[in-house]
């Protein structure tokens, strides 16, 4: 991630990201700052024309001052144009960056972050919170200076010209200003009101959509079409809300702005009546407010650029500053040259909430040895499983491959090292030919074809419209569960891992396309080490060994033939199954 420090403060990480664009920064705030003076010289100019060249009857200079303003509106034109397209390409590189690297920073987080964190409010971080932090990235320094710098310049100048005048422009700006965050608030409260209720009408519609099959199913469309009203109506509500808030804001703003220029003309009126002011300065002054009045709506703006791009910067630092509850060992190293000799020695895991899954649990699986995992649901057999990839961490004792503990090694010398099917095939919304790919980016069309031969899906990718080349939907929706299946067995044929754990693999599919499954999972394992999570045991009889968990950790161990002649919980499981 850059070598960016995320446990610095919140301002020097934030700063830190525009050092990669240093030269793009310069660029829009020097633009920005030659605004500022292009804007400033109009009303001085005017005041000098009228007051000097005017009565003096110089016109040919008059025409030059004003050629010379138009140069000077050109430029500022320019500068609006710089400011728009590079200062936005500023805030969209800063945001780039940072979603890469969250991107990043989600990719190294263990399992048990995404046990806690929902996928909705990832993305969320990731896109809204990211776009509101560009807005402020963009428009944060430049608001800041072009409006402290053109506030400043006109309070100067309008005490060169009438200071009386001045302070008492400048005494009803904390007013305006009390006024308008008030209104501001007043509005920012309605709006997160209309987030709250866009979220719940977003989520009707999903769920409405979503669930379509199972809304026609049971025939509930008028239930559902009355739960859509009551939001769209809640919706309706707030919105009106809203604008009104947002109207009485804005009309706020007008009236507070044309206040001040009514002050302004009535109390130069006076001056001009005791003589003690001129027409060209009154001109001038009056322009100067038109100018004051533009930095006032900007810092209204980075008020709101702030809260919002703050705030998710918070959350962004959040997500960057969680530490992954599995991390690399400092001496780690690589695993290689893999047997395939598994071993869980003492084995005791617990989630970090919740009580004591596994205690005790001791266990071989020597090279090319099938392992079978069964018990009744909730005992942690999957749990078990996952302990060898290091999913998740144990809390007692270690598990081994080849003699090494898996915590010594790193992730992704040991994760490549084991396959892993699970009953919740994940297929990505690409071709066939790339989900088989995925086992081993960089992998031929041959090797491909052929993995998925060995997977016994090859005659069926043929007769797709596409072949290898076909869609296979969001999350695989255009295959059968028997094909998505096979897919990922293809994919862990091509990967050719020593390892292999198969995860209730079978457990979804009906008895003809498991027994066809089967086929194509028992070639797989034939020569690796194998852990399989069953619940149907006629998968597992053949297995080398069979442990059956419980409460209290491993309860059972052995055989088919050997823990059937046990008479135990394992043959009262086969003899339920078998009878129902």
């Amino acid at each position: 991630m850059r070598d960016r420090d995320f446990s610095r403060s919140a301002l020097r990480v934030f700063l830190s990201y525009y050092r990669p664009h240093r030269r793009l920064f310069a660029l829009d705030i020097f633009m920005a700052l030659l605004g500022v003076g292009a804007e400033l010289a109009f009303p001085y100019a005017t005041r000098n024309a009228i007051q000097t060249l005017l009565p003096a009857q110089k016109y040919r200079a008059f025409f030059t001052v004003m050629l010379i303003l138009l140069a000077a509106y050109a430029v500022r034109a320019l500068t609006v144009y710089v400011v728009t397209v590079y200062g936005h390409e500023l805030g969209v590189r800063v945001e780039a960056d940072m979603r890469e690297d969250i991107f990043r920073k989600v990719q190294t987080l263990s399992f048990s972050f995404f046990d806690t964190h929902r996928t909705g409010k990832l993305m969320s971080r990731m896109t809204t919170d990211l776009f509101e932090i560009t807005e402020l990235a963009h428009h944060g320094p430049e608001n800041i200076l072009q409006a402290g710098l053109t506030l400043i310049g006109v309070f100067v100048i309008l005490l060169t010209i009438r200071w009386e005048l001045a302070l008492v422009l400048f005494a009803m700006v904390p007013l305006v200003l009390a006024v308008v965050i008030t209104q501001r608030s007043r509005l920012r409260r309605a709006s997160v009101g209309v987030k709250q209720e866009t979220a719940e009408i977003n989520t009707a519609v999903e769920s409405g959509v979503s669930g379509v099959r199972t809304v026609k199913a049971f025939a509930n469309e008028r239930e559902e079409m009355e739960k859509f009203q009551t939001s769209n109506s809640r919706f309706k509500l707030v919105k009106r809300r809203y604008y009104r808030e947002f109207g009485l804001f804005n009309s706020t703003i007008e009236f507070a702005m044309a206040l001040m220029q009514l002050v302004v003309i009535a109390l130069g009126g006076f001056y001009i009546m005791r003589g003690r002011m001129d027409l060209g300065d009154l001109v001038a002054f009056t322009l100067y407010v038109a100018a004051f009045t533009s930095p006032v709506r900007k810092l209204i703006n980075f008020v709101e650029l702030f809260q919002g791009g703050s705030a998710g910067f918070l959350r962004f630092l959040e997500i960057m500053r969680t530490e992954p509850a599995v991390r690399d060992a400092p001496d780690a190293v690589e695993l290689r040259d893999v047997k395939g000799d598994v071993e869980y020695r003492e084995v005791g895991f617990r989630y970090e909430t919740g009580p004591q899954v596994l205690r005790n649990v001791n266990l071989r699986i020597r090279p090319g040895e099938t392992l079978a995992l069964v018990g009744p649901t909730g005992s942690g057999k999957t749990t078990l499983s996952q302990l060898l990839p290091r999913f998740y961490d144990v809390t007692e004792g270690a598990v081994l491959v080849d003699g090494q503990d898996v915590r010594a090694v790193t992730q992704e010398s040991l994760r490549r090292n084991i396959g892993i099917i699970q009953q919740e095939v994940f297929l990505f919304a690409d071709t066939v030919r790339e989900n088989i790919r995925y086992g081993r980016p960089g992998a031929t069309d041959e090797e491909v074809e052929e993995a998925a031969r060995r997977a016994a899906i090859h005659a069926e990718i043929l007769e797709m419209p596409d072949g290898y080349d076909s869609f296979v939907g969001e999350r695989g929706v255009m295959l059968s569960g028997g094909q998505k299946q096979r897919v990922a067995i293809a994919r862990v044929f091509l990967k050719n891992p020593p390892i292999l754990v198969l995860d209730e693999a079978t457990s979804a599919l009906d008895s003809v396309t498991e027994a066809a499954i089967q086929a194509s999972l028992e070639q797989l394992s034939r020569g690796r080490t194998g852990i399989v999570v069953a619940h149907r045991l006629s998968t597992v009889r053949h297995a080398d060994h069979i442990a059956v968990i419980g409460d209290e950790g491993v309860a059972e161990y052995g055989t088919h033939e050997e823990l059937m002649a046990r008479d135990g919980i394992y043959a009262a499981l086969w003899n339920t199954q078998k009878l129902g």
